[in-house]
């Protein structure tokens, strides 16, 4: 005896593709967000270079120059009458 399979039903069907389109859903959401995490790696690293560059002129421009200390004007304590 040989049992065949009912015909799905159309419940079952509906169910079964709207699980279909999550899935591709889900699989473009995942690629997009890798995406963005992507760029957002390159964009820090980007800036991380251009701060290091900035921070390496600073440097170098103190070590050449020794600073000038300013001279600061001694405190004067006021009195409120």
């Amino acid at each position: 005896m040989t049992a065949s399979k009912p015909a799905p039903s159309p419940a079952s069907l509906e169910r079964a593709e709207r699980q279909r389109l999550a899935a591709e859903e889900g699989a473009r959401a995942m690629a997009d967000v890798e995406r963005d995490a992507l760029a957002v790696r390159k964009n820090m690293e980007r800036l991380r270079a251009l701060r290091e560059a900035r921070e390496a002129k600073a440097a170098a421009e103190t070590d050449a120059e020794p600073a000038v200390a300013a001279k600061k004007k001694p405190r004067v304590k006021r009195i409120v009458r």
